[in-house]
């Protein structure tokens, strides 16, 4: 295990130095790319017979790791309580109808128009795929991942409560897609179907579960916070709090994701104002970000070489791009149709809705959750199409979104200057 860990921390590294000095593209693009770029390589000189060795060491790596596990049982606790722990609730306050909206409503109506909307395209193609596939792929590929997009969406000054609404959206739509994706999982699994009732208390149970069990754990954290003194006391409490409180949550089979968001935010907010000395503060902001970057860094790289052990296939990825443009029609009409007409009346400017459709990436939770599915022919189309889909999230959508942002904010200003 320490092998290879070591192995993907250098990798890694490597890779974060390479974009950094020639590529310069937002580090956890960058480094996706590269990968990428390296994996196809491999796979190219193993095609004319002169990286075989090369190829069958990564695979071998790739094999190793139990992606699947590493990121929902180690990964994803640490990220979303690292993204949360920066949000302001005062100001996210403001904007909780539509986070809440989005999050809920948004993640349901998308998992069941990608779940449709793919079986009828496909079927329509020629190249069927069972709907109970199709809606568990819509379940795993609804949830937004903001770590590529959040830098880009700064850097291009897009607006305060434009990005609380992403955050917002992406941190809670994690906990609610993953309930989602289990409960169609478990009915694949059985074979059986849950009723309407027992579907709606596994949903309360777990997701409402999650968000009073984070309470919980976030204030016992903010009172031992109190008691102490010591920045790296402090620092250790919250370490202690995300990688012992998600391990909790998974036996007490309450979301583990929202209980982290909860809890970050309530450590973020009420930890970080009364519980903390300035010291802290510093220290504790320097360690997340770390572990953040760190972490996606390490994250997108294994997204990058990942590749070598999906089947893509001519009529596979035919399908991946049919998945591509169902996905991106279900985010506009559940998420970017309702921003349109209701943005204005939370404050969101003109197009805003551009912002949230083109903004919603994809990224290593639906590739971890599309792994754990039981071995089958549906899986490896599930898996395939759900590649393709983040793939193309991240490079194009996340390397055009600046664009987006910047066109909007210009026309929010024109409009301002207008009489």
């Amino acid at each position: 295990m320490l092998d290879i860990a070591a192995t993907c921390l250098v990798i890694t590294a490597l890779l974060a130095w390479l974009n950094h000095r020639f590529v310069r593209l937002p580090t956890t693009i960058g480094v996706m790319v590269i990968a990428l770029a390296l994996s196809a390589a491999i796979v190219a000189l193993d095609a004319a017979g002169w990286a075989h060795a090369l190829r069958r060491y990564e695979e071998s790596l790739i094999r190793s790791i139990d992606f699947s596990d590493v990121l929902m049982q180690g990964m994803l606790s640490l990220l979303l309580f690292a993204g949360a722990l920066h949000v302001d609730l005062s100001e996210l306050k403001a904007q909780r109808w539509p986070v809440l909206g989005l999050a809920l409503a948004g993640t349901i109506a998308s998992t069941l128009l990608v779940g449709f909307g793919l079986w009828l395209a496909l079927g329509w193609a020629g190249l069927p795929l069972d709907l109970l596939y199709c809606l568990v792929f819509g379940a795993l590929i609804s949830p937004t991942d903001p770590i590529a997009v959040m830098g880009i969406l700064k850097s291009a000054g897009a607006p305060k409560n434009l990005e609380l609404v992403i955050a917002g959206e992406s941190l809670f739509n994690d906990g609610v897609g993953v309930v989602i994706f289990a409960l169609i999982a478990g009915v694949i699994a059985s074979g059986g179907t849950p009723s309407v009732q027992s579907a709606l208390l596994l949903l309360f149970q777990e997701a409402g579960g999650g968000i009073a069990y984070g309470l919980v754990l976030g204030f016992v954290t903010y009172q031992l916070l109190r008691t102490a003194d010591d920045y790296q006391v402090e620092v250790l409490l919250t370490l202690a709090a995300v990688t012992g409180g998600y391990a909790l949550a998974t036996h007490l089979h309450v979301s583990g994701p929202l209980a982290m968001v909860v809890t970050g935010l309530v450590i973020g907010n009420h930890g970080r104002a009364w519980a903390m000395s300035d010291t802290t503060r510093e220290y504790l902001d320097v360690f997340w970000d770390l572990v953040d970057g760190i972490l996606n860094a390490v994250l997108f790289v294994l997204i990058g070489m990942e590749v070598l052990l999906v089947e893509l296939s001519a009529p596979l990825l035919a399908a991946g791009v049919v998945a591509i443009v169902v996905t991106l029609a279900a985010r506009l009409v559940s998420v970017g149709a309702p921003v349109g007409v209701l943005g204005a009346r939370f404050g969101l400017p003109p197009g805003a809705w551009r912002v949230l459709t083109w903004g919603g990436l994809r990224g290593g939770i639906s590739v971890a959750l599309a792994l754990s599915l039981p071995a089958g022919p549906g899986r490896d189309t599930v898996l395939a199409l759900t590649y393709c889909v983040v793939v193309f999230s991240i490079l194009v959508q996340g390397l055009t979104i600046g664009q987006v942002v910047r066109h909007t904010v210009r026309g929010t200003a024109l409009q301002r200057q207008q009489p």
